[in-house]
């Protein structure tokens, strides 16, 4: 796992294993549109087709914001 960039754009973790990624932003809580924007947003510029996921304290009211997963904390650490 490890901290990434795409241009000026900061991707908290990136996994990977067996040809597969996974990449995290880490959020307290998606309480402003600002703050959806940015961590969705970063995910969105990614151009590969890998799982990308938000992770906050908040519970989700979907589970994806235009096709990226938003899990609450508690879900993703019994994952």
């Amino acid at each position: 796992m490890k901290l990434g960039w795409l241009d000026a754009l900061e991707i908290d973790f990136i996994a990977g294993k067996d040809n597969e990624i996974l990449y995290v932003q880490v959020a307290l809580r998606l309480d402003h549109e600002k703050t959806v924007k940015r961590e969705f947003g970063n995910l969105q510029k990614i151009p590969d087709n890998f799982r990308k996921m938000v992770v906050t304290l908040d519970e989700p009211s979907r589970n994806t914001y235009e096709g990226i997963e938003h899990t609450g904390l508690r879900q993703f650490l019994l994952q």
